[in-house]
């Protein structure tokens, strides 16, 4: 061995410890107990069981969650697609942390790493590591759409969000992951109830606006690391399987036009051609008008030209 290999930096691992039992048992009823009411939703909403105040509760919480994960927790957080002033990057840490899908500095992580290993070995949602025959395909679906999840290796935060865990704001927000999903199902209750008056509406507000609107916003993200790895178009080249999926686009926010994303990782916006829906994108010009957010990594008609197949 020679003497620069024998200083060499070892690589950390990718993984480093196992969630408890505990975790584990978090992680399992956040997926399930939301889809049995996603289940249970079309019976619900037949004749009785919903009303307009459930509906918009619903919409309202399903954009300001989704919108917490996908400016927040991936373009900010994830990619630095943007600069935010303090009280702005809490509130996304705060909200992105409702969505019940883990602590911002898991999500990170575990989101850095499928880009560093993108449909390679070391993906932890690659829906390409089984094969490409009709069982493999759906052994991968299932792994990349949710199946991931039930593992119980943790990805190393010390190697992919170094920069978080020296944040004290953040670090502080991950710990209240907890506390920050009951309240969004509490929240939409509270209000259901206020409303209506009655414990009836805080019942439904709850199930609408808090378990079902959990349920979708899942299965959505969900798709972005499946759908939009194995069908679709690539206009873009990239390293990868990614795709655009433009039916997904206004419940993504904009996310599942995939394909620039895994071309361009930190630009802003995904959605860079006429017709593109992006959502998120639109979110981030608003923080950036209010003077909220800068240094904003706008797509440029260069970049997009060294980026076309």
């Amino acid at each position: 061995m020679t003497a620069a290999a024998q200083h060499r930096p070892a690589v950390a691992p990718l993984v480093e410890g196992r969630k408890t039992t505990a975790e584990q048992a978090l992680v399992v009823a956040f997926m399930v107990v939301p889809l049995l009411a996603l289940a249970a939703a079309v019976p619900l909403a037949w004749g009785w069981g919903l009303t307009w105040l459930d509906v918009v509760l619903a919409v309202f919480f399903y954009y300001l969650t989704g919108l917490g994960v996908t400016v927040g927790f991936h373009r900010h957080f994830t990619h630095s697609s943007f600069k935010a002033k303090r009280p702005l990057r809490i509130a996304l840490a705060v909200i992105g942390s409702t969505a019940f899908q883990g602590g911002v500095i898991g999500w990170v992580a575990d989101h850095r790493r499928h880009h560093a290993f993108s449909d390679k070995e070391g993906d932890p949602h690659s829906p390409w590591l089984f094969g490409t025959g009709p069982a493999a395909m759906i052994r991968g679906f299932w792994h990349s759409h949710m199946g991931w999840i039930l593992g119980r290796d943790r990805t190393n935060a010390r190697r992919f969000a170094p920069d978080l865990l020296a944040d004290r704001d953040i670090v502080a927000v991950d710990r209240l992951f907890l506390p920050l999903t009951l309240a969004s199902l509490l929240v939409p209750a509270l209000i259901g109830g206020l409303v209506s008056l009655s414990w009836w509406g805080a019942l439904t507000a709850l199930f609408w606006a808090g378990l079902v609107r959990v349920a979708v916003l899942h299965h959505v993200t969900w798709s972005i690391n499946s759908i939009c790895h194995m069908f679709g178009d690539r206009p873009f080249a990239a390293r990868d399987r990614s795709a655009n999926v433009w039916w997904l686009a206004v419940l993504s926010f904009g996310e599942s036009w995939h394909n620039l994303h895994h071309a361009d990782p930190t630009c802003a916006r995904h959605g860079v051609r006429r017709g593109q829906v992006d959502i998120s994108a639109r979110i981030i010009w608003i923080f950036e008008r209010l003077g909220w957010a800068h240094s904003v990594r706008w797509p440029t008609t260069r970049r997009l030209e060294r980026l076309t197949r």
